[in-house]
């Protein structure tokens, strides 16, 4: 199975883990997918990437202010470091299951 089948099987799987309304089935779908979509592209268009934080990007930004803040280094698992590493390696099938969950969940709560 392909890491996109997978995601896709997961997504449709967490979006229904919590009972949604009637009315709400189709509010689930779109937000699951909403949030999977947020994980995947998310860190890469901030600047995060394969081969490191892009020159003049967010992601620079957020590099230069979180090592002001910490004396001159990033936090290992701080948002910089944690964002670096989805950019680098991708997220995890348990990431992308949360965020299909919490997309369901925010669109269908928004949207009633």
């Amino acid at each position: 199975m392909s890491k996109v089948s997978a995601i896709i099987c997961i997504t449709l799987i967490a979006s229904m883990a919590i009972q949604p309304s009637e009315a709400g089935v189709g509010h689930w779908i779109a937000g699951a997918a909403l949030g999977v979509t947020a994980i995947a592209f998310a860190p890469a268009a901030l600047g995060f990437g394969a081969l490191g934080i892009a020159s003049g990007s967010t992601a620079a930004g957020m590099m230069s202010a979180s090592a002001i803040a910490n004396g001159g280094g990033v936090l290992t698992g701080g948002v910089v470091a944690t964002l670096q590493s989805v950019g680098v390696a991708g997220a995890s099938y348990s990431t992308y299951a949360a965020a299909a969950a919490a997309g369901g969940a925010a669109v269908d709560y928004f949207t009633n």
